[in-house]
């Protein structure tokens, strides 16, 4: 729930990235849901606790000022923190102020997270672990001890949203009490003029639409890796790529439209594997090799920066592409030549008719 960076590639078209970022969003929900289907609750639960952490050191304390919040007592700011950074991605959340010691923030239903029927499939131990992985960190990353969140409704238990309040306390805080639960507490009635805003100079319409594109990424560039270190490198290409097999074919047709990509065979689908890359701010091309094609694609955004990565966190990955090849045209196979994580110098697919 970070405020994601806002660059991408020149000349990605805004329906390319709200491609992209329909699919990354669909791919993480998928994913929780298979930990919990395919796993257990405290499997998905443990996952998304460390995937919401890992993302609070990452960009907490470095958005503060790219989001206008400095000087702000520190309650305000958190809500306004997770007010303004989700809403940037297309999250609907409320902010409401009680006081310098006191504010609130609630994500209002239909929930970004756990968009329509998906989220009768997710524990409420999964949506506490979103609580425990950022909002109860956010007084020790202030250097506020006395800084907690209390939760007074969840979504997931069937209330009116996710909601609650930062507090400051009048004493320290130990562990224990960086996050509670008050289920019934109500919140004040939401008045956006009241709410704060996005500095309009600084944040344009574009930028907007890479941030929101962003948004969406990052919780795959986070919880690929966390997939890999908690569960190991076959279990992540078995729930990954499965994941990644049912979420691109569920969104294939979808996301082909917002590309402008019609018709069958090879080239169409190297054209949709372009097209798909420049939404995520990466150059790829296409060449013909014989009957079949080749798609190069130079650069890996989504994990640029990371390092050295299981191999199994890209064959996760490519079941996104894998499950849209297979309703774009199911007697095609995609074939992986050469991949970056090996350390080739560019991804490289072969695209062909499945022999007979």
């Amino acid at each position: 729930m970070g405020e994601a960076k806002a660059e991408g590639k020149p000349g990605a078209s805004a329906a390319a990235m709200q491609a992209v970022a329909r699919l990354y969003h669909a791919y993480f929900t998928g994913l929780i849901l298979t930990l919990v289907t395919r796993r257990s609750a405290s499997d998905a639960a443990e996952w998304v606790f460390r995937v919401f952490r890992h993302q609070h050191h990452g960009k907490f304390l470095s958005s503060f000022g790219k989001l206008g919040l400095a000087g702000m007592p520190d309650a305000v700011a958190c809500a306004a923190y997770h007010y303004l950074s989700n809403s940037i991605g297309g999250v609907s959340v409320e902010f409401m102020r009680e006081s310098d010691c006191k504010a609130w923030v609630n994500f209002v239903p239909p929930r970004w997270i756990y968009p329509a029927a998906s989220i009768c499939g997710v524990p409420s131990e999964v949506s506490r672990a979103i609580l425990r992985g950022w909002y109860a960190q956010n007084g020790v990353s202030l250097g506020n001890p006395r800084l907690g969140f209390v939760c007074t409704a969840q979504t997931t238990d069937g209330q009116h949203g996710l909601t609650g309040y930062f507090l400051e306390h009048d004493h320290d805080l130990v562990l224990e009490e960086r996050l509670q639960f008050r289920p019934g507490e109500l919140a004040p009635p939401f008045d956006p003029a009241q709410a704060p805003k996005l500095p309009a100079s600084e944040w344009p319409a574009d930028r907007l639409a890479k941030a929101e594109r962003n948004y969406a990424m990052e919780y795959i560039r986070t919880g690929l890796p966390r997939l890999a270190e908690l569960f190991g490198p076959v279990e992540t290409v078995h729930l990954g790529r499965v994941t990644g097999q049912l979420i691109g074919a569920q969104l294939y047709r979808e996301c082909a439209a917002l590309l402008g990509i019609g018709g069958k065979g090879t080239e169409a689908f190297g054209r949709f594997m372009v097209q798909l890359a420049a939404g995520e701010g990466d150059d790829a091309s296409v060449l013909h090799d014989g009957s079949a094609v080749l798609v190069h694609r130079s650069s890996w955004r989504l994990m640029r920066g990371l390092g050295s990565l299981s191999p199994s966190i890209f064959e996760a990955w490519n079941g996104l592409l894998e499950g849209a090849l297979a309703v774009h045209d199911r007697f095609l196979v995609l074939e992986t030549l050469s991949r970056l994580d090996y350390g080739d110098p560019a991804f490289t697919w072969r695209i062909r008719r499945r022999k007979a």
